[in-house]
């Protein structure tokens, strides 16, 4: 038995008895996904020790427990569990270098790291949770408060409609927020995996994956980890 059917069988045992679109939606999620859970695991146990593989299979229940909620549950649980669970550290404390785009994995075995990386685990995870991507975006942000000089930052912004305020999930902020409640943001750049959007324009300018290097690397690194 493959690692996504056996997802699937444990989705469809929580879900069971449940309305037909639940499980329809369930089966969606798994056939889209296909996360090989338990190479993640190992890698987990073999490359960072049993802390990180303690933190990889509480991951894999809150996917599981988290399958059939709607999208704002989704949300909250998913940014909770990442700013709860996982420490914040710079690059250079944890990879030595100046700017580094952790692949989930990476982000939960070292249990540390820094903005992108905590919007990027968000990202993949409310993906493998079935929310569409057109949905999500990582946003590059100025984040400035009081008279402090402003700051390079990055949040995840989920929209409920192209067009449509977002709301933000962010590392240092525990709640999820609309992007009108914070005004200490203000957006350079977004992208997904299908488009790169500038300011507030509504229309992708450009592949991410050609002008974003680093997205392109962590992209072909997750797929190595299972993802």
């Amino acid at each position: 038995m493959t690692p996504a059917l056996r997802s699937l069988l444990r989705i469809l045992r929580a879900l069971a008895p449940a309305p037909l679109g639940l499980v329809l939606a369930a089966l969606l999620m798994v056939g889209l996904a296909a996360t090989d859970f338990d190479r993640m695991l190992n890698l987990a146990q073999q490359q960072y020790g049993p802390n990180a593989a303690q933190t990889v299979s509480a991951w894999r229940k809150l996917i599981e427990d988290s399958a059939a909620l709607p999208d704002s549950d989704k949300l909250n649980k998913v940014n909770t569990f990442f700013n709860r669970r996982v420490l914040y550290k710079t690059d250079m404390e944890v990879y030595k270098v100046e700017d580094y785009w952790a692949t989930p994995l990476e982000f939960m075995g070292h249990g540390a790291g820094d903005c992108e990386d905590f919007s990027i685990a968000k990202y993949m995870t409310l993906r493998i949770l079935g929310v569409p991507n057109e949905r999500l975006r990582l946003i590059y942000v100025r984040y400035q408060t009081g008279n402090t000089a402003p700051i390079a930052h990055m949040v995840l912004g989920y929209y409920a409609q192209p067009t449509e305020e977002p709301v933000i999930l962010d590392n240092m902020v525990s709640s999820v927020r609309p992007a009108s409640m914070r005004a200490d943001l203000t957006p350079v750049y977004s992208f997904n995996s299908d488009g790169l959007w500038v300011g507030g324009a509504t229309a992708s300018s450009a592949d991410p994956t050609a002008r974003l290097s680093r997205w392109r690397d962590v992209l072909d690194r997750m797929r190595q980890d299972g993802l």
